[in-house]
């Protein structure tokens, strides 16, 4: 099965599991869900090009965990801080703006089928790494889980001080500035973008070079669509 088979056939599973989760957002009329998603769906796509690829099989082993790794931790993370607490603001902006009678269906295109063409979209390396058989693991590779390695510490890290920070009513109002956040202002999103990265190595050691495009896109997304530049205009 060639590279653009394996990624479209990508789609055909990420577009229905969307969907079926727009449906239950509508019926607990809550759009929030979307985000808890966003880590295990990409564990769905890269099971897909797990199945249907055809290269070197101890990368492809190591980014298949890695990846569930990664989503699992960000899972559980966003569940533990959301769940029970309502609707995200972002959403109850959008339902508001568009009105009950609209939202439901504006929803799906917005936020879910967004949500799911993006994440096929940065899948991209994942593809690359286990597509393409390249050479044994070697330089290239190691250097890919170190960097995701330092990525992972970083979001984890950056996202457990901050919840630890938040708990203390005497911080209200006050930025965190120590630990990880003593060396960058966004620890989380830099080690998200870094995890990524990481996969981009993976997937240039295969001989998937082009297949970083998803990486290129994630980094974009953080820095100027949904992670620091939607952070810094609420801080």
């Amino acid at each position: 099965m060639s590279f653009i088979n394996i990624w479209l056939n990508a789609l055909l599973v990420v577009i229905p599991l969307m969907t079926i989760l727009w449906i239950v957002s509508i019926i607990i009329k809550n759009v929030s869900i979307v985000d808890l998603f966003w880590g295990p769906g990409f564990v769905f796509t890269a099971g897909c090009y797990f199945t249907c690829s055809h290269g070197n099989s101890l990368r492809k082993i190591a980014v298949l965990v890695l990846v569930a790794l990664w989503a699992a931790r960000l899972a559980i993370h966003l569940s533990i801080r959301n769940i029970g607490k309502g609707e995200d603001f972002r959403y109850k902006e959008f339902r508001k703006k568009y009105g009950e009678s609209r939202y439901w269906w504006i929803s799906f295109f917005q936020t879910f089928l967004l949500q799911g063409m993006l994440m096929w979209l940065i899948s991209l390396p994942l593809l690359g790494a286990m597509y393409f058989p390249g050479k044994q693991p070697g330089i290239a590779d190691l250097a890919g889980a170190i960097i995701w390695t330092t990525g992972f510490i970083f979001e984890a890290g950056g996202d457990l001080q901050l919840t630890r920070f938040r708990s203390d009513p005497s911080n209200k109002g006050k930025v965190l500035d120590t630990g990880l956040w003593k060396y960058t202002r966004h620890p989380n999103y830099f080690g998200d973008s870094a995890v990524w990265w990481g996969f981009g190595l993976f997937s240039i050691a295969a001989g998937g070079y082009f297949a970083i495009i998803g990486s290129l896109i994630m980094t974009a997304l953080i820095i100027k669509v949904s992670g620091v530049a939607l952070l810094e205009r609420s801080l």
